[in-house]
């Protein structure tokens, strides 16, 4: 099969003047030249693409693909990571992982926090700050955790994320707000232990590959999986599989009821943190998640549960075939 291949290089974006962290979400080459020998190995004849802009102006030029592996991120705003999807879908041309409207919902994180509340899925209480008045508001007791609304890999997070009091909360939301141009989402802060599922398949079909654990070491910035303790994770974190019982039952549980009430496919990583109680709490999903098979938390758990990188891959490819051949109508172009 011929097999287009769309991605953000994160050395385009540093040449183009980003900063290390706002290039953060975007991929390296090590992981760009994993997907595509993996996927040859598996038989298939790749085709970079690259970023959108890329992709549009082959499209335009008459190109086409069977199947397009797709892990662009986007450039800018909170529906950046639909844009890809979007347009493939214009030209009738199938992919792999979300489509749009997963893609901009679960970017949101309040938007995607209230879709699993309104199911009666459990996930902490929160509050959407747009501006500093907002905190007028506020009811939840501390501490609080704060972060960017529309980001991912960490960034926005650091050991200032955990606020303490109305002054710190304060100091925090401002930061955000005025740093990634964008809301802050307020969270009640859970104190139990920090766990990422990673699940594969599309509806009936899907189900959850196992549950990781996230423990930080001494090395690492105190109590937070931050954009720093991400970026040195080889150094900072160790991954470990939870062992089997009723809190990994219960963490697989609700990660998949999520995956599925989000729309997600394919494959994707969803956070997870228990509560004072130890119950398991829907944080956020990551519908894109991360391939580098040594330094991405899916790939890394895939691999603790001895399989291969080849095994994660052929798995998503067979999950996009089956929806791809299922598609109604004869095709548009």
């Amino acid at each position: 099969m011929r097999i287009g291949l769309t991605f953000d290089l994160r050395t385009e974006y540093l040449a183009l003047g980003w900063s290390a962290e706002d290039a953060a979400e975007f991929d390296t080459e090590a992981t760009i030249q994993s997907i595509e020998s993996g996927l040859r190995e598996l038989g298939h004849e790749v085709v970079r693409i690259g970023r959108c802009p890329a992709l549009a102006g082959r499209l335009a030029e008459g190109e086409r693909w069977e199947l397009v592996f797709n892990f662009c991120e986007g450039a800018r705003g909170r529906s950046r990571e639909a844009q890809v999807p979007a347009l493939l879908e214009c030209f009738d041309i199938p992919y792999t992982f979300c489509d749009p409207l997963t893609a901009a919902l679960t970017l949101d994180k309040a938007l995607a926090k209230r879709v699993v509340r309104d199911a009666g899925l459990p996930t902490p209480d929160f509050l959407l700050v747009e501006e500093i008045e907002d905190l007028r508001s506020l009811s939840m007791p501390f501490p609080l955790f704060a972060k960017p609304v529309a980001e991912g890999t960490g960034k926005g997070i650091d050991a200032d994320s955990i606020c303490r009091d109305r002054a710190a909360l304060e100091a925090t939301c401002r930061r955000l707000i005025e740093r990634f141009r964008q809301p802050a989402l307020v969270e009640e802060f859970l104190p139990g232990r920090e766990v990422t599922v990673g699940l594969v398949g599309t509806g009936r079909d899907a189900r959850a590959l196992g549950v990781m654990e996230v423990r930080l070491l001494q090395s690492a910035e105190k109590g937070v999986y931050s954009y720093q303790n991400k970026e040195q994770c080889e150094q900072r974190v160790e991954y470990r599989l939870v062992e089997p019982g009723p809190f990994r039952d219960e963490a697989a549980r609700v990660a998949l009821e999520c995956y599925r009430l989000l729309g997600c496919r394919d494959a994707a990583r969803l956070d997870l943190r228990a509560d004072a109680q130890g119950r398991p709490n829907f944080i956020e999903a990551n519908p894109l998640a991360g391939m580098n098979p040594s330094h991405s938390d899916l790939p890394i758990l895939n691999g603790l549960l001895g399989n291969t990188y080849q095994d994660l891959l052929s798995e998503i490819l067979r999950s996009a075939m089956k929806r791809a051949g299922t598609r109604p109508g004869g095709p548009l172009r």
